[in-house]
């Protein structure tokens, strides 16, 4: 079996994917497929423009936000949080920065720790649909004792990146939302990236779905109504291209800026990334890569500067997509 499509094709059947596969290089579409339904009770297909949830794949744009606002002097890498969180989630030190809490190293405690909790079946400490504003989070964020000092090492931090969409809010004065809107969104022509309520999706988004009891359930009870700091933006395999487009030709931040944020602040991992700002990136070549699982979420998405490529495979089940990435690695090798 030769050909590339072939290929990608029985891998989707071979692990049951659902979703889309992208890819791009050098300005050329080469690959833009959909496998699967967007709708499983009335049977709609998935297509090429069909909106899936991205997990924590938006963290990156969360980052972006951030070093936006640093830009623009509104935030400082080395501003303590408690510099804006006042009397709120007093169990974050002192020491705590901006920086760490973008690279996963500030020792917070985790309202959603993934080294306890399965990503798949989490309980939500408030029913979901009270989770609409960054400000609604405040609550359940608050009670989790520091793990360890900050800078110490890195820990994956959900409740992180909710912290730092809420300094953010204080520092602008204006919604996490709208920030990703008008930071990342309109300048990288990403018409199709948006925060959608899940229990009132459009016709062009794809649910998302988990297998309960042999079943398949939405995930509409698993996740907040809205998307916030660590995850959940619903996006195209199309706008992702355009994002890594408009990041790496400046049109979202600087050239020094982006280089803060594509650098290293932990070891490499079995793969040779290592977590920089939002995002993992691998030193030498220069790769660049966001990732998120979710409830009914699965999104993979990574940029080599060096033949222009771009790799995005989005999927809307619990669903494994490493036989197509494995297969896309191949291809692209």
């Amino acid at each position: 079996m030769d050909d590339p499509r072939q290929r990608l094709d029985a891998a989707a059947s071979e692990c049951g994917f659902s979703g889309v596969v992208r890819v791009d290089r050098d300005g050329t579409v080469e690959i833009d497929a959909a496998y699967g339904l967007a709708d499983r009770a009335h049977t709609i297909a998935m297509t090429t423009d069909t909106q899936l949830g991205m997990a924590s794949g938006s963290k990156t744009f969360t980052a972006v936000v951030v070093l936006k606002l640093v830009e623009d002097g509104l935030l400082d890498l080395s501003m303590p949080a408690r510099a804006l969180l006042g009397r709120d989630l007093p169990l974050i030190a002192d020491d705590v920065t901006v920086e760490h809490l973008l690279c996963h190293r500030s020792g917070i405690g985790d309202y959603l720790d993934e080294d306890v909790l399965d990503s798949d079946d989490y309980p939500m400490p408030v029913s979901v649909h009270r989770l609409v504003r960054t400000e609604d989070f405040v609550p359940i964020l608050d009670g989790y004792p520091t793990k360890f000092p900050a800078g110490e090492r890195f820990s994956y931090c959900n409740g992180g990146y909710v912290v730092l969409a809420l300094l953010a809010e204080r520092a602008s004065g204006r919604s996490y939302q709208d920030l990703v809107r008008d930071i990342v969104c309109k300048p990288a022509g990403m018409s199709s990236t948006d925060f959608l309520r899940s229990d009132s999706l459009p016709g062009t988004a794809a649910l998302g779905y988990v297998e309960v009891d042999g079943y398949w359930r939405t995930n509409v009870f698993h996740l907040p109504v809205v998307a916030t700091g660590d995850g959940g933006v619903y996006t195209t395999g199309a706008d992702i291209t355009r994002f890594w487009d408009a990041l790496m030709t400046g049109r979202l931040i600087g050239q020094e800026t982006r280089h803060t944020m594509l650098t290293p602040r932990s070891p490499v991992d079995e793969d040779g990334d290592g977590y920089a700002l939002g995002c993992w990136a691998r030193p030498g070549p220069g790769i660049v890569q966001m990732s998120g699982g979710d409830a009914g979420v699965r999104f993979w998405s990574r940029h080599d500067p060096r033949d222009g490529s771009t790799i995005t495979v989005i999927g809307n089940s619990g669903a494994s997509s490493r036989p197509l990435v494995k297969v896309l690695d191949d291809l692209l090798s």
